[in-house]
């Protein structure tokens, strides 16, 4: 087995460890990936003579073995492509097979289970001329090899994996800052609705608010209508998300949940449930069915940074799990928004999880497969935050233009026509006279206040341009 090296990136230096033997490549999956892969096929591609841990794919293992070969030629292709578009083909591929045991199985009988699908990983592999260094089956707390042949390293009953915070690898994370999320079933767990009464209700608002939305972006030849529930959207979703950024702030219909959410932790259960109770129903819906809209989703991505990208994902987080039955595709949009924002703020475990969720829904979504390509591949998400920043910036810009402009209109069209004080020199001011005018003053006609009054309106003095 060949020594493998992984580099784990810290707040001020890069620690740099060497993996030796299947077991310490079973310790490290979590940490490569920031979770436990619960129900996962993993690929990490090896680059070098001394196998340096590079890009990785991860799927969830096909329940027919029917789809176990297409789904090997997939993984294979889309992990040595990726790494050639970046130019680092691999030089080797890790496999792993990661499931717990169901209906009274053991973690053996699940290895034996799944070696064909070890194997045919293995030769679509080869034939992109990858070979494959290792492939482990993960069940049960056990590790079991496909390739070691050795009883001593490598039972076939399984040895047991290190206990948590117990190995190098742990205790090299934890110094360079990195986390283990917990499982992957849990970090999915906090984007899909929970059940329970409010269930019935949030489907019974959804109901009425697509009945009225609806219409108005599909039968809208004009464009008009659409505008307007954009606008409508976004200034509610900027109303919600404020709140997040200040839980003191109650909602309309709920005026509990803030100050729960303000003693809670952020990413438990108890600050899921008080994030949840920042939004009532009506405003789910509105903001769901808004997000369906390509424009208004691409602006709500321009909240990725600061304080505005933490309570973004925290909003978006809200929004998938009120995507209740039969509104479950519509969770693609704030999926997707939250993948972007876990990416864009750091967080790639989060992301990935979200955006593979988002393909879940619908997986012909492309904002979603983009996004998650690119994040599979390790690209820098910068480029993609400073394309947002100049369309936002320039759309402000043009927003503050249109309004100056506007402001001009108003007060030239509120100025009176006549501007110029009329002067009454001294001594040429007539006393009584109630049948002669006031001087620069002519009766009837353009000087009347309105069409058919008496009253007089000032006007300029005899000779002058406005008295003309």
């Amino acid at each position: 087995m060949n020594a493998n090296h992984h580099e784990t990136s810290g707040p001020s230096r890069t620690q740099q460890i060497t993996l030796r033997g299947p077991a310490e490549l079973a310790d490290a999956l979590p940490f490569m990936l920031g979770f436990h892969p619960t129900d996962s096929v993993v690929l990490v591609a090896l680059h070098g003579e001394r196998g340096r841990f590079g890009g990785r794919v991860r799927l969830g293992i096909p329940r027919s073995p029917g789809e176990w070969a297409s789904t090997a030629d997939h993984l294979a292709e889309c992990l040595v492509e990726g790494g050639a578009r970046n130019g680092t083909r691999p030089d080797g591929i890790v496999v792993f097979l990661c499931q717990d045991p169901e209906g009274g199985e053991t973690g053996r009988r699940v290895m034996e289970r799944l070696r064909p699908f070890a194997q045919r990983l293995r030769t679509a592999c080869g034939a992109l001329d990858i070979p494959v260094y290792e492939a482990l089956c993960i069940s049960d707390g056990l590790y079991f090899s496909y390739c070691c042949p050795d009883a001593r390293c490598c039972p076939p009953d399984g040895t047991p994996l290190a206990l948590s915070g117990t190995s190098v690898m742990a205790a090299t994370a934890a110094y360079a800052g990195v986390q283990v999320r917990g499982s992957l079933r849990d970090m999915e767990g906090r984007f899909k609705p929970t059940g329970g009464p409010d269930e019935e209700r949030q489907r019974a608002a959804l109901d009425a608010t697509a009945a009225r939305i609806v219409p108005r972006i599909l039968e809208d030849a004009e464009g008009k209508e659409r505008k307007e529930v954009r606008e409508t959207t976004l200034r509610l979703a900027r109303e919600v998300l404020r709140r997040f950024a200040d839980p003191e702030r109650p909602s309309r219909k709920n005026a509990q949940g803030p100050a729960n959410a303000g003693r809670t932790v952020a990413g438990t259960a108890a600050g899921d449930a008080a994030d949840d109770a920042l939004i009532d129903t009506d405003e789910a819906a509105a903001l769901i069915l808004g997000l369906q809209d390509r424009v208004t989703r691409d602006r709500a991505a321009e909240w990725m940074e600061g304080w505005e990208g933490t309570a973004a994902l925290r909003l978006w987080r809200v929004l998938a799990r009120r995507c209740v039955t039969p509104y479950q595709e519509h969770a693609a949009a704030p999926l997707s928004l939250a993948g972007w924002t876990a990416w864009s703020t750091g967080d790639e475990p989060t992301a990935r999880v979200a955006l593979g969720l988002a393909l879940d829904a619908d997986p012909e979504y492309v904002f979603a497969r983009l996004l998650h390509q690119a994040c599979n591949e390790g690209l820098d998400p910068e480029s993609l935050r400073s394309c947002l920043r100049t369309e936002r910036d320039g759309r402000t810009a043009s927003e503050q233009a249109a309004t100056s402009a506007a402001r001009r209109v108003r007060m030239r069209t509120a100025r009176p026509q006549s501007t110029r004080q009329t002067l009454r020199k001294p001594g040429r001011q007539t006393r009584g006279g109630a049948g002669r005018p006031p001087a620069g003053v002519r009766p009837g006609g353009p000087a009347a206040a309105k069409p058919g009054s008496k009253t007089p309106r000032p006007g300029g003095q005899r000779g002058t341009r406005s008295g003309r």
